[in-house]
């Protein structure tokens, strides 16, 4: 699926499964599609051959502009045949170019919207943080609709849309993304809970722990994984 108000890179395009299939692992890709639990197969590359593969072939294929970098992602991503191509995909956001910029917004949502699992949904993670770091007007009203949206994965991204932000956390909209999936069963949503607070608990301990005193309508999943490190 082109879109071609985005040109990609071709020539990054027909290097990387080349590429990949340098670095593949024989006997690992059934390993690896069985943990993920993933129908679509994997080719059987570590993800930090997969990351060194893209770093140099954005080098030897550098892109020449944000919207150049945004279609060779949607187009990778739309005709990916292995797992491996779509993390490479979210891999390319990961740039001095992508980082925290708008215009990879609608990647970054489909993403989520098809992706469908939490290795995908995470990945975007750190990139949604910056989008909301550098633009929390736009950012903050849309993860607060996220955090109730009918797909589950859109909710995790909200919850976990701060895990880099350290000190720069607002707290406030952290709350707010928890607070509506609190009563939420479901154990990648339980599981985000604990993960989001307990991150920010290396900034903020005592705000974790008065949080974590005051709700005590947290999973006790959730507030497991929120005191993990504090004893």
């Amino acid at each position: 699926m082109r879109n071609s108000a985005m040109p990609p890179n071709e020539g990054f395009l027909a290097a990387l499964r080349p590429a990949l299939d340098l670095a593949a692992i024989p006997g690992k890709a059934e390993g690896m599609a069985a943990y993920m639990k993933s129908s679509m197969p994997f080719k059987g590359v570590p993800s930090p051959m997969v990351r060194q593969s893209v770093r140099e072939l954005a080098k030897t294929h550098p892109f020449n502009s944000l919207a150049e970098l945004a279609g060779t992602c949607m187009t990778l991503w739309n005709d990916a045949a292995h797992r491996e191509e779509r993390y490479a995909a979210i891999m390319l956001t990961d740039s001095r170019l992508g980082r925290g910029e708008q215009a990879l917004l609608p990647f970054y949502t489909l993403v989520i919207e098809t992706g469908q699992w939490w290795d995908f949904v995470d990945a975007v993670a750190p990139r949604i943080c910056e989008l909301l770091q550098k633009d929390r007007t736009l950012m903050e009203p849309l993860l607060r609709q996220w955090s109730q949206h009918n797909n589950l994965w859109f909710r995790r991204a909200a919850i976990i849309s701060q895990l880099p932000a350290k000190n720069a956390t607002d707290t406030q909209l952290l709350s707010d993304v928890i607070a509506v999936n609190t009563a939420d069963k479901d154990f990648f949503i339980r599981k985000a809970i604990g993960w989001a607070l307990r991150q920010y608990a290396r900034s903020d301990p005592d705000w974790v722990r008065g949080y974590v005193a005051a709700h005590e309508n947290l999973s006790p999943l959730s507030r497991r994984e929120a005191l993990k490190h504090l004893g």
